[in-house]
């Protein structure tokens, strides 16, 4: 394999699929980036085994071949380079060669017919949307996503297709953000599916703030996501998944219409002296007032009042302070709904005119 390109025709692509790449392997070839150079252009693939990256780039190819190379390596070294170097890449036997002005690397490298990848998956029809509405989806929930829990279906993010719309659910068993976006799917093709949080990160990671097209497919253990030139695969979580309609209030009797930025900046302000243990605010709520009291483990206290929209009767109420912050930052309206049955049951925030986010946090103990 031969090819010449310049360092940022080879920078880029690495930086989109050096994700996948673990700095700890088992398997040696998995801390490789492979190479498929063909014609005029190069692809590249990394993969973890749950997580499959790949970008492909136009360049000219002097000779065609296939080689996977050290991706850390790789990718440190073209970023050492000049930014309007040219650079060689040339394989010979088991070494390859970067040259670079008179900069020369020789690196390692490990047969391509060894490196997994996941081509010939069985996909359905694809699901497509912008860039940006998807990013907005992820964006929204993905932080209700626990990590390490030993509900492993917990450790990612559901993905429903159906009844016209894509649905967007995370939760950690202390909070769930729901999400929702009309689309074109026909409801007899209904699904459910979990992707495991690497792959939630990386694909939000690469998904463009723009109207470019983004078009996903489902399969049966596999999600696949392309954008333009990139692409990424990911395994799905084997599991059943909380119905998460069960957990949203219905009717839950009191409520509370607060300008959404106001608020976040007193619960942000009130949260400066929480005990880092409990992350415990408590909201006291009166006829068009609410306050946000908090307590350090050291006797300080800071206490925040706002001007609501309330007139259910006085009510206290504990709350996880970055969950509430989290749920309001995840809305985009000017005024936010806050809706409580009492002050032991669970909150529901959600944009005052639109029912497309909807956010639940479990109360704490006062």
């Amino acid at each position: 394999m031969k090819l010449e390109a310049k360092r940022e025709h080879l920078l880029k692509p690495l930086q989109q699929v050096i994700g996948a790449v673990e700095r700890r392997q088992t398997l040696p070839i998995l801390s490789n980036v492979l190479l498929a150079a063909k014609e005029r252009e190069l692809l590249l693939t990394a993969t973890d085994l749950e997580v499959e990256l790949s970008a492909r780039v136009q360049l000219p190819v002097e000779t065609p071949g296939e080689i996977t190379l050290p991706a850390r390596k790789l990718h440190d070294i073209l970023r050492a380079l000049p930014e309007d170097g040219t650079v060689a890449l040339s394989v010979e036997g088991e070494k390859a060669t970067v040259r670079c002005g008179r900069s020369r690397f020789t690196l390692a490298t490990l047969p391509a017919a060894d490196f997994p990848t996941l081509e010939d998956l069985p996909f359905g029809e694809d699901i497509r949307l912008a860039q940006s509405a998807l990013r907005g989806l992820i964006e929204r929930t993905h932080f209700a996503m626990a990590q390490q829990d030993v509900r492993y279906y917990l450790n990612g993010l559901l993905l429903e297709v159906g009844s016209g719309a894509l649905r967007v659910v995370a939760t950690d068993g202390h909070r769930l953000a729901f999400q929702e976006l009309p689309i074109e799917a026909d409801a007899a093709q209904a699904r459910q599916v979990i992707v495991p949080r690497k792959g939630v990160l990386e694909l939000m990671r690469l998904l463009a703030d723009s109207e470019a097209e983004a078009a996903l497919a489902l399969g049966s253990n596999h999600i696949r996501a392309a954008m333009g030139d990139i692409r990424l695969t990911s395994k799905l979580i084997d599991g059943k998944f909380p119905d998460y309609q069960r957990v949203i209030p219905r009717d839950p009797g009191r409520t509370v219409i607060a300008d959404r930025m106001v608020l976040r900046g007193a619960l942000a302000r009130a949260g400066i002296m929480i005990d880092d243990k409990t992350q415990s605010v408590r909201l006291q709520l009166e006829d068009w007032t609410l306050r946000a009291q908090a307590h350090s483990s050291e006797q300080e206290e800071a206490e925040e009042e706002i001007e609501i929209n309330y007139s259910g009767g006085p009510m206290e109420i504990g709350f996880n302070v970055t969950y509430l912050l989290d749920a309001l930052g995840a809305l985009s309206g000017e005024l936010a709904k806050l809706s409580f049955s009492d002050s032991g049951s669970s909150c529901l925030i959600e944009e005052n005119e639109s029912g497309s986010s909807k956010h639940v946090i479990m109360p704490m103990r006062l």
